[in-house]
């Protein structure tokens, strides 16, 4: 329902004179730990949010923690830990009337205003701000909001009751130790009303709370709508979460959620989005090896998922080239945590994964080749095969293999404690920072032996070396964040600009190798005006230029060491 003025108008009124209750000196030096840590993880990322390290906990742990901790505790907050799916209002009606859901569901009316400053200050620190009025309740929450993650969401928490919509901000939360002066420009930014019901769930031994949620975030004129589901493991293990949530796709399509509703609101703030590029990975100089392929393959969920969000209401060119690229990071991914993580125990997934990056191949292509084709003939049949080849994408994105992969992805890399390939769980222990250096070594190797005697190597050779290439390219950003010291940055920065001028020339004489293929795939081939749409460029002056670029990389310091 639209906001009324009044409410409008107290959106923009700035906030008065924070108030509240004097801390106690242990809150405080917990705030500003937290306040450290966060800063820390913000220090080396461009995202407009910081990434807490996910604690894959048992759920009853998790719980009790949420329940029973106090939030003031020297690692400062409370763990909510939850799986969010996403479901549009006709499959919701599906399955409240269904027979999976209980009668009687509990039923809350909430309106939530989010704050920050006019240059949302908060949100780019990775923080949020809400009071929530459930009733006659209020409470005011902060939340460090998780980007990078992916459907199952761990985040630092802070809560407290409220009197009225006016922020309690002392010195319990890190917001005015970040904030400073500019703490007295706080006002409203958006608000969230939604409509709440809450079920408690009995599957396979365990309890589960389902909270479905439908309504919209509203910001001055422009509004999103929400229908989502957040599925809460109350007692019981792991894997009943996400078998429960399998059996709720059967009933009624689900997908996995990644954004939370801050986000949603501060979204409606700026331009419309058409594409989402891949955000920047932040990993903390704390984390073992599996932390980091666990927040590195959030990373790569979360990209795609956003981008094919955007493909289901259109069909955007950048959001289907980012979609890809988002599957090939998560692919590159796999491959590079291999010693970790083995290959028996995922095979299926990266199966799954090949076979879906795959389906999207064709409007890509097509995506390419309209935009060199000049108005005509050819223009024409190239734009009815994009119409048809977006059909089929739009097929695949919407069917349940698909949606049972993201599901599948997400349960794989929260339960898998204990690779299985040899010498898994030492490498799983292992400090981030030392199987990055390890890994991108033995991709650098790769790229080395690959490239030699290029200017005589076969296609199918410059291909595998293209693949290499790619690989220690997506490692290098993976990693980045490892290596913070200045000359470690300096040589980042000059080592992966090598690294993209031989991809640059690796992939020019790719297309000029496949490009009669693909309008053969196409059906274009025979067209007469089918040769102008082929790559540009001689076979012999981009090999000579390959070569040197192959060299320029392998004389590039590594920023690793």
């Amino acid at each position: 329902m639209p906001m009324q003025r009044s409410a409008a108008r107290q959106m923009r009124a700035p906030i008065m004179r924070p108030f509240g209750q004097r801390s106690t000196f242990e809150e405080t030096r917990a705030a500003e730990k937290c306040l450290n840590r966060i800063m820390r993880a913000k220090s080396l990322a461009s995202m407009p949010a910081i990434h807490h390290r996910a604690l894959w906990v048992r759920a009853d742990d998790a719980t009790s923690a949420a329940v029973k901790r106090n939030p003031f505790q020297e690692d400062c907050m409370a763990d909510e830990v939850e799986l969010k799916l996403e479901l549009t209002p006709q499959a919701a009606d599906a399955l409240e009337a269904s027979l999976l859901l209980p009668a009687d569901p509990d039923i809350a009316q909430q309106r939530s205003l989010y704050f920050d400053t006019p240059d949302h200050a908060l949100s780019r620190a990775g923080l949020s701000l809400r009071i929530r009025r459930s009733g006659r309740k209020r409470t005011q929450t902060v939340k460090a909001e998780g980007a990078g993650a992916a459907g199952l969401f761990v985040r630092p928490e802070w809560e407290r009751p409220i009197r009225n919509d006016i922020p309690v901000l002392d010195d319990a939360t890190p917001i005015r130790a970040l904030l400073g002066e500019a703490i007295n420009d706080l006002s409203a930014a958006f608000e969230v009303r939604i409509e709440r019901r809450s079920w408690l769930i009995s599957e396979g031994g365990a309890v589960i709370e389902l909270v479905l949620d439908r309504g919209k975030a509203v910001a001055d004129e422009r509004h999103a709508p929400i229908c989502e589901i957040e599925l809460e493991l109350k007692r019981g293990e792991p894997a009943a979460l996400f078998a429960f949530a399998r059996r709720l796709d059967a009933v009624a399509p689900v997908r996995l959620g990644v954004q939370s509703k801050a986000e949603r609101g501060y979204r409606l703030a700026g331009p419309a989005v058409t594409m989402v590029k891949a955000e920047a990975v932040t990993l903390g100089g704390g984390m073992t090896a599996i932390d980091a392929f666990r927040h590195i393959v959030n990373n790569c969920l979360r990209q795609f998922r956003l981008n094919e969000a955007l493909l289901t209401i259109g069909r955007d060119a950048d959001a289907l080239h980012q979609a890809r690229v988002a599957l090939r990071r998560l692919r590159s991914a796999f491959s590079i945590f291999k010693p970790m993580i083995g290959g028996d125990a995922n095979t299926a997934l990266r199966e799954d994964l090949r076979w879906l990056a795959g389906e999207l191949g064709d409007a890509r292509n097509l995506d390419v080749l309209l935009e060199r084709a000049k108005p005509g003939t050819l223009r024409d049949r190239i734009l009815a095969a994009r119409e048809a080849a977006y059909d089929r994408v739009g097929d695949v994105l919407g069917s349940s293999r698909v949606r049972l992969l993201m599901l599948d992805l997400m349960e794989w890399i929260s339960m898998a404690e204990r690779p299985e390939a040899p010498g898994g769980i030492g490498h799983a222990r292992q400090p981030a920072r030392d199987f990055a250096a390890t890994a991108l070594d033995r991709y650098r190797r790769k790229v080395k032996r690959g490239g030699r005697d290029l200017t005589d190597a076969d296609d199918e050779a410059r291909h595998e070396l293209r693949k290499d290439a790619k690989k220690l390219r997506y490692a290098s950003e993976f990693f980045v964040s490892l290596f913070e010291r200045k000359r470690e940055r300096r040589r980042y920065k000059k080592f992966t600009a090598a690294l993209e001028g031989l991809q640059d020339q690796l992939g020019a004489l790719n297309d000029l190798a496949t490009a009669p293929q693909v309008l053969e795939k196409l059906g274009l081939a025979d067209d007469p005006d089918a040769g102008r749409l082929l790559a540009g460029g001689k076979r012999k002056p981009l090999l000579d230029a390959a070569a040197g670029a192959h060299e320029d990389l392998i004389d590039m310091k590594r920023f690793w060491c």
